[in-house]
């Protein structure tokens, strides 16, 4: 369901293509514009911005600023009204000056104003893109159908970004906009800033949204975060389940010197990751974990048994650095999720990009710690998911659904 192809076009080095952006005020379209664009410069496109978005009041200085934060070349204009004239001008323009990739920007409003739609049909065939990328907020829920389905029938959209992707939300709205469309997700929003943009991989994805580990993104970042020379015994731990408080020490000071805290903790299994301009207080949350884990034990530091963490321990602990004992526990907690993943029998870590190592040797049982209950519950509980997955029969047709994930 979530890798329906490729999207109907690909931007090509040398030859001068347009991409149009559609979708409703709010959902972060003229950000991606921005994101996109730089995403493709980087690799070596000549790209350029088109606010065709004549509606919003501050959308052109919107993208103006955008643009040249970027260095991405940019037109729009304060006293013409007329989008589809805007974006015919600014297409001719980037297309004499030899541009790869030309982003049009339109206006975002309601989905039931027909205006909207109209406006939408006209730039669209005014300008004539090769390709139209469908803008969803990733936390809208049940209505991304109803959306993704509008803005279909308008304009031939070919793929779908999803955005706010670091928030609380999960993104399965995704699964609606890909069914309504019939397009591929391309890219995913994590962030305000213009490297906050992700290629979609679907595995990572699916496993975020059903409360999994995104171990792959979480072994890229590690390769990013810990010095070369602890990389090595880091994995060789991981794989051997022995996730000991000492090493998540370790990390947590490498996530601190790395400046990347927002991004990893989101991937980390058990670690509640704040929303978008929290990052202050992620900070302040691993800074008191490592004051907790100051007033340990040698050997509660080394030690892979996290009951060993008993009340007489706990209140130690937090006489010693100062917090509660509920903060202790609370420590405890994010780093048993840790360990839960790290224990299944057989794991072993995934090369980057590729869970079915994860996915391979995990039963029906493993599978249950990760589902959200209300989904769980729905299937019927653990014999509903015994019997769902029996039904999928070998570990070939359930990695269409979870990655490889089968019934031993």
């Amino acid at each position: 369901m979530m890798d329906p192809g490729k999207p109907s076009f690909t931007p090509k080095k040398g030859k001068s293509c347009v991409v149009m952006f559609v979708g409703l005020q709010g959902s972060g379209k003229t950000t991606t514009c921005t994101k996109y664009a730089y995403y493709h410069q980087k690799k070596g496109f000549k790209s350029a911005l088109v606010c065709a978005d004549t509606f919003r009041a501050g959308a052109f200085d919107q993208l103006k600023q955008n643009a040249t934060k970027a260095k991405i070349p940019f037109y729009g204009s304060y006293m013409e009204s007329d989008p589809v004239k805007i974006a015919v001008e600014g297409v001719d323009r980037f297309k004499k000056e030899n541009n790869d990739l030309i982003i049009v920007d339109t206006s975002g409003r309601h989905m039931q104003e027909a205006a909207l739609f109209e406006e939408m049909r006209q730039v669209s065939e005014a300008t004539k893109p090769d390709l139209v990328i469908f803008v969803m907020d990733g936390s809208i829920g049940q209505m991304a159908f109803a959306q993704s389905q509008a803005f279909k029938q308008s304009v031939p959209v070919g793929a779908v970004i999803v955005t706010k992707m670091d928030g609380h939300a999960k993104g399965g709205g995704a699964l609606s906009a890909v069914a309504a469309t019939k397009s591929p997700v391309i890219f995913i929003g994590t962030g305000e800033h213009m490297d906050e943009f992700e290629v979609f991989d679907v595995k990572p994805f699916v496993s975020r949204l059903l409360g999994m580990s995104d171990w792959s993104g979480f072994m890229d970042k590690i390769q990013e975060v810990v010095p070369t020379e602890q990389q090595p015994e880091l994995l060789q731990k991981l794989s051997e389940g022995s996730f000991t408080l000492r090493l998540m020490y370790k990390q947590f000071h490498n996530i601190l010197k790395q400046g990347s805290i927002g991004q990893v903790c989101s991937m980390l299994p058990g670690f509640s990751a704040e929303p978008v301009g929290h990052e202050k207080v992620r900070e302040a949350k691993i800074k008191r974990y490592l004051t907790m884990m100051d007033s340990m034990t040698n050997a509660e530091l080394d030690s892979t048994n996290p009951k060993i963490f008993n009340d007489s321990r706990a209140l130690r602990i937090a006489r010693g650095s100062g917090r509660s004992i509920r903060d202790v526990m609370e420590m405890l907690e994010e780093y048993k999720g840790l360990t839960i993943c790290c224990k299944m029998k057989g794991l072993k870590i995934p090369k980057k990009g590729d869970m079915s190592a994860l996915s391979r040797n995990m039963n029906a049982q493993h599978m249950s710690k990760f589902l959200p209950p209300q989904m769980l519950k729905m299937i019927g509980g653990m014999e509903g998911l015994q019997s769902l997955m029996k039904q999928m029969g070998s570990k070939d047709k359930m990695g269409g659904m979870f990655g490889g994930v089968g019934d031993k």
